[in-house]
């Protein structure tokens, strides 16, 4: 069985990563216009360094829950025939056991020059222009998809979701295109949809079936109905 599964900031809100979206809309106090855009960056880097340097930070203290481990349990079982889509730029698929991980958004623990284009693992500051590894131009930025840019990968995931013999959405609000549409594309392949999310989402009537509650109660008792109890 071929199974595409996206997730969203649900997952992440449950392992305790910050939203840093406040209910007025705001990032921190910020307008995203001012911390999550390619113009906020030319206009006032050392603004837009410092936000997500405290966001790299914050990573730092959180660990994955058991919806991330549930899933890097259904990659062993599944193999290439899982692909994960994430819109969250943490690592925490990655530090449950997952691999085949795609990042829509980017990566906040990479950096990308735009001096060179080299991409690179960051874990610290970026802010006060530290040297890029490869070519030593102080030029890096987060490595992150910000609004108005085009997220990663995109022809790879319309391809995945083509083939796939089930789509799953975990933990997503079904109101950020292009993701919101998955549902939609992978529906007009015929492909079985399933949205597991903590209430219902925008998108939630697209969805054939859909379960409401904790990303951490209901992933792991999917991937149980798929592969039956987890070994002690």
């Amino acid at each position: 069985m071929r199974i595409v599964v996206l997730t969203g900031a649900g997952i992440s809100a449950e392992s305790g990563v910050p939203t840093f979206r406040d209910a007025d809309g705001l990032w921190e106090g910020h307008r995203v216009e001012d911390v999550a855009t390619p113009e906020a960056y030319v206009a006032d880097p050392v603004l837009v360094h410092e936000f997500y340097d405290a966001r790299r930070a914050a990573l730092a203290g959180v660990v994955p829950n058991p919806a991330h481990r549930a899933l890097a349990r259904l990659e062993e079982a599944l193999g290439d025939d899982l692909l994960v889509v994430t819109q969250n730029i943490d690592d925490l698929h990655e530090r449950a056991g997952s691999t085949r991980v795609l990042h829509m958004h980017g990566e906040l623990l990479k950096a990308w020059c735009l001096a060179c284009e080299g991409r690179h693992p960051w874990d610290g500051p970026m802010g006060g222009d530290p040297a890029c590894p490869g070519c030593g131009a102080p030029a890096l930025r987060p490595d992150v998809v910000w609004f108005g840019e085009i997220p990663y990968e995109m022809d790879r995931i319309l391809d995945s979701l083509g083939r796939a013999d089930l789509f799953v959405s975990i933990g997503t609000s079904g109101a950020v295109y292009p993701a919101a549409g998955f549902v939609q594309q992978a529906a007009r392949h015929g492909v079985p949809t399933l949205e597991l999310n903590l209430q219902p989402s925008e998108g939630t009537a697209w969805f054939r079936e859909a379960r409401h509650g904790p990303a951490g109660v209901l992933v792991p008792a999917w991937v149980e109905d798929l592969l039956g109890p987890a070994a002690d």
